[in-house]
Protein backbone atom coordinates (compact mmCIF):
# COMPACT_ATOMS: atom_id res chain seq x y z
CA UNK A 1 0.00 0.00 0.00
CA UNK A 2 2.78 2.41 0.96
CA UNK A 3 4.93 1.58 -2.09
CA UNK A 4 2.03 2.11 -4.45
CA UNK A 5 1.20 5.42 -2.79
CA UNK A 6 4.80 6.66 -2.93
CA UNK A 7 5.17 5.62 -6.58
CA UNK A 8 1.96 7.32 -7.65
CA UNK A 9 2.77 10.43 -5.62
CA UNK A 10 6.27 10.64 -7.17
CA UNK A 11 4.84 10.23 -10.65
CA UNK A 12 2.27 12.99 -10.10
CA UNK A 13 4.93 15.35 -8.70
CA UNK A 14 7.22 14.64 -11.67
CA UNK A 15 4.48 15.25 -14.22
CA UNK A 16 3.38 18.45 -12.50
CA UNK A 17 6.93 19.80 -12.30
CA UNK A 18 7.69 18.89 -15.90
CA UNK A 19 4.53 20.61 -17.11
CA UNK A 20 5.41 23.70 -15.11
CA UNK A 21 9.18 24.01 -15.44
CA UNK A 22 10.00 22.83 -18.97
CA UNK A 23 8.14 25.69 -20.70
CA UNK A 24 9.85 28.15 -18.35
CA UNK A 25 13.26 26.71 -19.15
CA UNK A 26 12.68 26.93 -22.92
CA UNK A 27 11.48 30.52 -22.58
CA UNK A 28 14.46 31.41 -20.43
CA UNK A 29 16.95 29.90 -22.85
CA UNK A 30 15.44 31.92 -25.69
CA UNK A 31 15.94 35.02 -23.55
CA UNK A 32 19.59 34.21 -22.97
CA UNK A 33 19.39 33.12 -19.30
CA UNK A 34 22.23 30.96 -17.89
CA UNK A 35 21.77 27.16 -17.84
CA UNK A 36 22.97 27.09 -14.21
CA UNK A 37 19.93 29.03 -13.04
CA UNK A 38 17.61 26.38 -14.41
CA UNK A 39 19.68 23.52 -12.99
CA UNK A 40 19.36 25.10 -9.54
CA UNK A 41 15.60 25.60 -10.01
CA UNK A 42 15.15 21.96 -10.98
CA UNK A 43 17.19 20.81 -7.99
CA UNK A 44 15.16 22.87 -5.55
CA UNK A 45 11.88 21.81 -7.13
CA UNK A 46 12.66 18.11 -6.81
CA UNK A 47 14.53 18.20 -3.49
CA UNK A 48 11.81 20.05 -1.56
CA UNK A 49 9.05 17.45 -2.12
CA UNK A 50 11.51 14.66 -1.36
CA UNK A 51 12.60 16.35 1.87
CA UNK A 52 8.98 16.92 2.89
CA UNK A 53 8.21 13.27 2.30
CA UNK A 54 11.14 12.12 4.43
CA UNK A 55 10.11 14.44 7.24
CA UNK A 56 6.58 13.09 7.08
CA UNK A 57 7.86 9.53 7.39
CA UNK A 58 9.96 10.49 10.39
CA UNK A 59 7.61 12.69 12.43
CA UNK A 60 4.25 12.41 10.67
CA UNK A 61 1.57 9.70 10.69
CA UNK A 62 2.44 7.36 7.81
CA UNK A 63 0.23 4.65 9.30
CA UNK A 64 -2.69 6.64 7.99
CA UNK A 65 -1.57 5.73 4.45
CA UNK A 66 -2.59 2.15 5.18
CA UNK A 67 -6.14 3.25 5.95
CA UNK A 68 -5.57 2.96 9.73
CA UNK A 69 -8.07 5.15 11.63
CA UNK A 70 -6.07 6.94 14.32
CA UNK A 71 -8.45 7.57 17.21
CA UNK A 72 -6.46 10.50 18.52
CA UNK A 73 -6.81 12.36 15.24
CA UNK A 74 -10.50 11.68 14.62
CA UNK A 75 -12.67 14.81 14.85
CA UNK A 76 -14.86 14.93 17.94
CA UNK A 77 -18.60 15.32 17.78
CA UNK A 78 -20.10 18.15 19.83
CA UNK A 79 -21.47 15.61 22.31
CA UNK A 80 -18.03 14.00 22.71
CA UNK A 81 -16.41 17.39 23.21
CA UNK A 82 -18.94 18.26 25.93
CA UNK A 83 -18.35 14.88 27.58
CA UNK A 84 -14.60 15.57 27.61
CA UNK A 85 -15.26 18.99 29.13
CA UNK A 86 -17.30 17.37 31.90
CA UNK A 87 -14.53 14.83 32.51
CA UNK A 88 -11.93 17.60 32.62
CA UNK A 89 -13.99 19.66 35.06
CA UNK A 90 -14.51 16.63 37.30
CA UNK A 91 -10.73 16.59 37.74
CA UNK A 92 -10.22 20.37 37.71
CA UNK A 93 -13.39 21.99 39.07
CA UNK A 94 -11.63 25.36 39.43
CA UNK A 95 -10.97 25.79 35.71
CA UNK A 96 -12.92 29.00 35.03
CA UNK A 97 -12.24 28.99 31.29
CA UNK A 98 -13.52 25.43 30.94
CA UNK A 99 -16.73 26.27 32.80
CA UNK A 100 -17.19 29.28 30.52
CA UNK A 101 -16.70 27.14 27.42
CA UNK A 102 -19.17 24.57 28.77
CA UNK A 103 -21.76 27.26 29.52
CA UNK A 104 -21.48 28.78 26.05
CA UNK A 105 -21.52 25.40 24.30
CA UNK A 106 -24.53 24.20 26.30
CA UNK A 107 -26.40 27.39 25.45
CA UNK A 108 -25.62 26.95 21.78
CA UNK A 109 -26.92 23.35 21.98
CA UNK A 110 -30.05 24.55 23.85
CA UNK A 111 -29.10 22.47 26.92
CA UNK A 112 -30.25 25.23 29.27
CA UNK A 113 -30.10 23.20 32.48
CA UNK A 114 -26.44 22.41 31.80
CA UNK A 115 -25.76 26.02 30.84
CA UNK A 116 -27.36 27.31 34.05
CA UNK A 117 -25.34 24.84 36.12
CA UNK A 118 -22.12 25.90 34.39
CA UNK A 119 -22.87 29.59 35.00
CA UNK A 120 -23.53 28.72 38.64
CA UNK A 121 -20.01 27.28 38.90
CA UNK A 122 -18.56 30.37 37.21
CA UNK A 123 -20.28 32.63 39.75
CA UNK A 124 -18.91 30.54 42.62
CA UNK A 125 -15.40 31.03 41.25
CA UNK A 126 -15.93 34.64 40.13
CA UNK A 127 -18.89 36.21 41.99
CA UNK A 128 -18.63 39.53 40.12
CA UNK A 129 -18.64 38.05 36.61
CA UNK A 130 -21.36 40.16 34.96
CA UNK A 131 -21.47 38.05 31.79
CA UNK A 132 -22.09 34.93 33.89
CA UNK A 133 -24.89 36.70 35.76
CA UNK A 134 -26.61 37.60 32.50
CA UNK A 135 -25.93 34.12 31.11
CA UNK A 136 -27.47 32.46 34.17
CA UNK A 137 -30.57 34.67 33.97
CA UNK A 138 -31.04 33.93 30.29
CA UNK A 139 -30.46 30.18 30.69
CA UNK A 140 -32.82 30.05 33.67
CA UNK A 141 -35.61 31.78 31.73
CA UNK A 142 -35.10 29.62 28.65
CA UNK A 143 -35.07 26.42 30.73
CA UNK A 144 -38.60 27.15 31.92
CA UNK A 145 -41.61 26.17 29.87
CA UNK A 146 -43.02 29.72 29.89
CA UNK A 147 -39.65 31.47 30.23
CA UNK A 148 -40.56 34.12 32.77
CA UNK A 149 -37.52 35.83 34.29
CA UNK A 150 -37.52 34.77 37.94
CA UNK A 151 -36.59 36.47 41.20
CA UNK A 152 -32.94 35.38 41.34
CA UNK A 153 -32.49 36.16 37.66
CA UNK A 154 -33.78 39.71 38.19
CA UNK A 155 -31.38 40.21 41.10
CA UNK A 156 -28.46 38.97 38.98
CA UNK A 157 -29.44 41.21 36.07
CA UNK A 158 -29.61 44.28 38.30
CA UNK A 159 -26.19 43.49 39.74
CA UNK A 160 -24.76 42.83 36.27
CA UNK A 161 -25.84 46.19 34.82
CA UNK A 162 -24.51 47.93 37.92
CA UNK A 163 -21.11 46.34 37.29
CA UNK A 164 -21.32 46.80 33.52
CA UNK A 165 -23.72 49.61 32.54
CA UNK A 166 -22.93 48.86 28.87
CA UNK A 167 -23.99 45.20 29.09
CA UNK A 168 -26.58 45.26 26.30
CA UNK A 169 -27.93 41.75 26.84
CA UNK A 170 -28.31 42.47 30.54
CA UNK A 171 -30.21 45.70 29.89
CA UNK A 172 -32.55 44.01 27.43
CA UNK A 173 -33.37 41.14 29.78
CA UNK A 174 -33.77 43.46 32.78
CA UNK A 175 -36.22 45.62 30.81
CA UNK A 176 -38.05 42.49 29.72
CA UNK A 177 -38.40 41.32 33.32
CA UNK A 178 -39.79 44.72 34.33
CA UNK A 179 -42.28 44.58 31.47
CA UNK A 180 -43.34 41.07 32.50
CA UNK A 181 -44.00 42.36 36.02
CA UNK A 182 -46.17 45.19 34.67
CA UNK A 183 -43.62 47.87 35.57
CA UNK A 184 -43.83 49.48 32.14
CA UNK A 185 -42.25 52.83 33.03
CA UNK A 186 -39.18 51.09 34.45
CA UNK A 187 -38.96 48.86 31.39
CA UNK A 188 -39.02 51.87 29.07
CA UNK A 189 -36.32 53.60 31.13
CA UNK A 190 -34.09 50.52 31.06
CA UNK A 191 -34.52 50.04 27.33
CA UNK A 192 -33.65 53.71 26.73
CA UNK A 193 -30.29 53.05 28.37
CA UNK A 194 -29.85 50.19 25.91
CA UNK A 195 -31.02 52.27 22.94
CA UNK A 196 -28.28 54.84 23.57
CA UNK A 197 -25.65 52.15 23.00
CA UNK A 198 -27.02 50.81 19.72
CA UNK A 199 -26.09 51.82 16.21
CA UNK A 200 -28.77 54.26 14.99
CA UNK A 201 -30.92 52.76 12.28
CA UNK A 202 -29.86 49.17 12.95
CA UNK A 203 -32.47 46.42 13.15
CA UNK A 204 -31.90 45.97 16.87
CA UNK A 205 -32.17 49.73 17.49
CA UNK A 206 -35.48 49.82 15.61
CA UNK A 207 -36.81 46.85 17.58
CA UNK A 208 -35.81 48.40 20.91
CA UNK A 209 -37.36 51.75 19.93
CA UNK A 210 -40.62 49.96 19.18
CA UNK A 211 -40.55 48.22 22.56
CA UNK A 212 -39.97 51.55 24.30
CA UNK A 213 -42.97 53.05 22.52
CA UNK A 214 -45.19 50.17 23.59
CA UNK A 215 -43.93 50.31 27.17
CA UNK A 216 -44.58 54.06 27.29
CA UNK A 217 -48.09 53.53 25.95
CA UNK A 218 -48.85 50.91 28.59
CA UNK A 219 -47.41 53.13 31.30
CA UNK A 220 -49.87 55.84 30.26
CA UNK A 221 -47.23 58.30 29.12
CA UNK A 222 -46.26 59.70 25.73
CA UNK A 223 -43.39 57.89 24.01
CA UNK A 224 -40.11 59.68 23.79
CA UNK A 225 -39.96 61.87 20.66
CA UNK A 226 -36.91 60.16 19.24
CA UNK A 227 -38.33 56.71 19.77
CA UNK A 228 -41.66 57.70 18.23
CA UNK A 229 -39.97 59.17 15.17
CA UNK A 230 -37.80 56.09 14.70
CA UNK A 231 -40.70 53.68 14.95
CA UNK A 232 -42.98 55.76 12.73
CA UNK A 233 -40.46 56.15 9.94
CA UNK A 234 -38.57 52.86 9.93
CA UNK A 235 -40.51 50.14 11.71
CA UNK A 236 -43.81 48.53 10.72
CA UNK A 237 -46.43 48.29 13.41
CA UNK A 238 -45.92 45.28 15.69
CA UNK A 239 -48.44 42.48 15.80
CA UNK A 240 -50.52 41.54 18.83
CA UNK A 241 -52.81 38.70 19.81
CA UNK A 242 -55.81 39.13 22.09
CA UNK A 243 -56.31 36.05 24.24
CA UNK A 244 -59.47 35.38 26.26
CA UNK A 245 -58.76 32.90 29.05
CA UNK A 246 -61.38 31.14 31.16
CA UNK A 247 -61.36 28.30 33.67
CA UNK A 248 -63.57 25.23 33.42
CA UNK A 249 -66.15 25.22 36.27
CA UNK A 250 -65.06 21.73 37.31
CA UNK A 251 -61.55 23.03 38.11
CA UNK A 252 -62.47 26.13 40.11
CA UNK A 253 -62.15 24.29 43.42
CA UNK A 254 -58.53 23.47 42.53
CA UNK A 255 -57.43 27.11 42.71
CA UNK A 256 -55.31 28.00 45.72
CA UNK A 257 -53.74 31.10 47.19
CA UNK A 258 -50.47 31.96 45.51
CA UNK A 259 -51.41 30.43 42.14
CA UNK A 260 -50.06 32.24 39.07
CA UNK A 261 -51.56 32.32 35.59
CA UNK A 262 -49.15 32.32 32.66
CA UNK A 263 -50.42 33.12 29.15
CA UNK A 264 -47.82 32.67 26.43
CA UNK A 265 -47.09 32.35 22.72
CA UNK A 266 -44.11 30.43 21.38
CA UNK A 267 -42.77 29.69 17.91
CA UNK A 268 -43.83 26.43 16.29
CA UNK A 269 -40.21 25.74 15.29
CA UNK A 270 -36.79 26.73 16.57
CA UNK A 271 -35.76 27.68 20.13
CA UNK A 272 -38.36 27.03 22.84
CA UNK A 273 -38.08 30.59 24.13
CA UNK A 274 -41.54 32.21 24.23
CA UNK A 275 -42.08 35.13 21.91
CA UNK A 276 -44.49 36.71 24.41
CA UNK A 277 -45.62 35.81 27.92
CA UNK A 278 -47.86 37.45 30.53
CA UNK A 279 -48.05 36.70 34.27
CA UNK A 280 -51.49 37.23 35.86
CA UNK A 281 -53.59 36.50 38.93
CA UNK A 282 -55.95 33.56 38.19
CA UNK A 283 -58.44 34.98 40.69
CA UNK A 284 -59.42 37.42 37.95
CA UNK A 285 -60.50 34.68 35.53
CA UNK A 286 -62.10 34.93 33.08
CA UNK A 287 -59.75 37.57 31.73
CA UNK A 288 -58.40 39.00 28.50
CA UNK A 289 -54.70 39.59 27.86
CA UNK A 290 -52.88 41.03 24.87
CA UNK A 291 -49.65 39.36 23.80
CA UNK A 292 -47.41 41.60 21.69
CA UNK A 293 -43.86 42.35 20.62
CA UNK A 294 -43.08 44.24 23.82
CA UNK A 295 -43.17 40.94 25.72
CA UNK A 296 -40.28 39.43 23.73
CA UNK A 297 -37.25 37.91 25.45
CA UNK A 298 -34.92 39.33 22.77
CA UNK A 299 -35.42 42.18 20.28
CA UNK A 300 -35.22 39.85 17.28
CA UNK A 301 -37.35 36.97 18.63
CA UNK A 302 -40.85 38.35 18.88
CA UNK A 303 -44.34 37.73 17.53
CA UNK A 304 -43.77 39.73 14.36
CA UNK A 305 -40.71 37.61 13.52
CA UNK A 306 -42.86 34.53 12.73
CA UNK A 307 -46.11 33.77 10.94
CA UNK A 308 -47.59 31.18 13.33
CA UNK A 309 -47.38 30.57 17.08
CA UNK A 310 -48.60 28.09 19.66
CA UNK A 311 -50.73 29.88 22.28
CA UNK A 312 -51.30 28.37 25.70
CA UNK A 313 -52.19 29.13 29.32
CA UNK A 314 -51.18 27.50 32.59
CA UNK A 315 -52.15 28.03 36.23
CA UNK A 316 -49.07 27.20 38.28
CA UNK A 317 -49.52 26.19 41.92
CA UNK A 318 -45.80 26.68 42.57
CA UNK A 319 -45.78 30.18 41.10
CA UNK A 320 -43.12 29.03 38.61
CA UNK A 321 -43.67 28.65 34.85
CA UNK A 322 -42.21 25.14 34.75
CA UNK A 323 -45.08 22.67 34.47
CA UNK A 324 -45.63 20.64 37.63
CA UNK A 325 -48.06 17.81 38.40
CA UNK A 326 -51.37 19.33 39.39
CA UNK A 327 -51.00 22.51 37.33
CA UNK A 328 -54.05 23.50 35.31
CA UNK A 329 -53.62 23.91 31.56
CA UNK A 330 -55.30 24.80 28.29
CA UNK A 331 -54.26 25.95 24.82
CA UNK A 332 -55.58 27.25 21.54
CA UNK A 333 -53.10 25.31 19.43
CA UNK A 334 -51.33 26.98 16.52
CA UNK A 335 -52.67 30.31 15.27
CA UNK A 336 -51.61 32.95 12.73
CA UNK A 337 -49.94 35.99 14.27
CA UNK A 338 -51.97 38.13 11.85
CA UNK A 339 -55.19 37.03 13.51
CA UNK A 340 -57.42 39.95 14.47
CA UNK A 341 -60.20 38.11 16.29
CA UNK A 342 -59.83 37.09 19.96
CA UNK A 343 -58.29 33.69 20.77
CA UNK A 344 -60.25 31.62 23.28
CA UNK A 345 -58.49 29.33 25.74
CA UNK A 346 -60.38 27.17 28.23
CA UNK A 347 -58.20 25.84 31.03
CA UNK A 348 -59.73 22.41 31.43
CA UNK A 349 -56.87 19.95 31.98
CA UNK A 350 -54.75 18.94 34.97
CA UNK A 351 -51.08 18.41 34.19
Amino acid sequence: MKIAFYASAAAMVAVALAALLLPLIRQGRRNGRSRGVFVLALAIAFVLPLTAGLLYLRIGTPAALNGVALQGNMPLTMEQAVAQLHAHLAEKPDDLQAWTLLAQTSTMMHNMDDARDAYDHILKLDPNNADAMVGWAEADAMAKSDHVIGTRAVALLKHAVQLQPDNQRGLWLLGTSQFQQGNFAAAAATWRLLEQQLEPGSKVAKAVAEQITQADARAGGAPAEAATRTVATTTPAGVSLQVQVSLAPALKDKLAAGDVLFVYARATQGPPMPLAVARLDPAHLPTTVTLDDAMAMTPTMKLSSVTKVFVGARISHSGQPIAQPGDLEGNAGIVDVSRKTPIDILISKVH
